[in-house]
């Protein structure tokens, strides 16, 4: 897996960066800083971690084989996560651009410091496999190409439970996209940015979709997130086990076939019970709720769904204008929309224009 790097070309930073970044050097669209960033060397060494496959159990699993740079730092190779040996989450990586602005982590929320939140998967058994903080840190410690680094970041600190999530973190709260050309318009001023139909897609968003019900827009930046949790019946659907019967699987771009539950079922895994928040309040009330994702990237980052169930930006659509799939608790914000398919296929094209700009990234090497 080819580490990752942080490229910005001395040409595009001199003549773009103040137009495209606002005063505290954020890409365009996205709220000022609330947290003051790692040292270089923190980051650095945030990103050598990041990319490092020896930190799970069996040497396979790096943090950025889920989170990749050309899936928008999700994963689209499969619905819900692989870990090591083919262990199967139960849930879709979910994208980590401009996971600093994020007030909980993962897609039930039980987790509320970035940092500490970069131990989860390196413990999880279906993710990296460890089985204790020690036998990572150990690990580290035992390598000589992290000699130094960490008391060089952390003032004389070696590998703790501490400066190891700090410098995950570190590294993390860089990735940073915006400058959308949705930011270009809404928040510059540009009216070239969009094409009508995006444009009419926004209406859409912001009107008859009922869309920035959950994925809000402030006055001068949006994340697109209320970093609520709702209950749309996906969870419900799965949980109950409530299946169509048929799968369509593609084989080629063009080509698709349908197989039967029964044929999924032989040669996949039990599907794994998933109370969504409630797992972490044990409050009734949240059965089957899902933190509401960002849309930033949205694009790049299927499929979608908080088990990937949804492979298109056309079937997310169709979903939420159906009004999801109601039952007792479902979320209130959700009713059928009506759409036609103009409308819909505006609100997909709107969608897109949330890709931010890729130059203000970090990229593979």
């Amino acid at each position: 897996m080819a580490g990752l790097a942080f490229v910005f070309t001395a040409p595009f930073q001199a003549a773009n960066l103040k137009a495209n970044t606002n005063k505290s050097g954020v890409p365009l669209g996205l709220p000022e800083k609330t947290w003051t960033d790692g040292s270089p060397e923190q980051i650095a060494l945030g990103k050598k971690l990041f990319s490092d496959r020896r930190l799970s159990f069996n040497n396979t699993l790096s943090c950025s084989m889920c989170h990749l740079t050309e899936n928008g730092f999700a994963s689209n190779q499969t619905s819900r996560a692989i870990g090591i040996e083919g262990r199967t989450g139960r849930r879709n990586a979910p994208s980590i651009l401009n996971v600093a602005y994020q007030k909980t982590f993962f897609h039930d929320g039980r987790e509320t410091d970035l940092a500490q939140q970069a131990w989860l998967p390196l413990l999880d058994h279906a993710e990296m496999g460890n089985t204790s903080f020690g036998m990572v840190i150990d690990r580290i410690r035992s390598y000589s190409d992290y000699d130094n680094l960490f008391e060089k970041a952390f003032s004389g600190e070696g590998p703790t439970m501490h400066s190891v999530g700090t410098a995950i973190a570190a590294f993390e709260r860089t990735l940073l996209s915006g400058n959308s050309r949705f930011d270009r318009w809404y928040f510059g001023k540009d009216e070239t940015a969009l094409t009508q139909a995006e444009k009419d897609g926004f209406e859409v968003f912001s009107g008859k979709g009922r869309c920035t019900q959950c994925h809000l827009i402030d006055s001068d930046s949006a994340i697109f997130t209320d970093h609520l949790f709702h209950d749309t019946g996906i969870g419900y659907y799965q949980t109950q086990s409530l299946g169509t019967g048929t799968f369509k699987v593609q084989l080629t771009p063009d080509t698709f076939i349908s197989i039967t539950d029964k044929l999924v079922s032989s040669a996949s895994e039990p599907w794994k019970n998933d109370l969504g928040r409630f797992e972490v309040t044990v409050n009734p009330e949240d059965r089957w709720a899902f933190k509401t994702p960002s849309l930033r990237d949205v694009s790049r980052t299927g499929p979608y769904m908080h088990e990937g169930s949804l492979q298109h930006l056309e079937d997310v659509v169709d979903f939420y204008d159906r009004g999801g799939i109601p039952h007792d608790g479902m979320s209130d914000k959700i009713a059928p929309l009506g759409l036609t398919a103009t409308e819909k296929a505006n609100l997909v094209a709107f969608l897109k224009t949330l890709d931010g700009d890729t130059k203000l990234l970090p990229h593979t090497d």
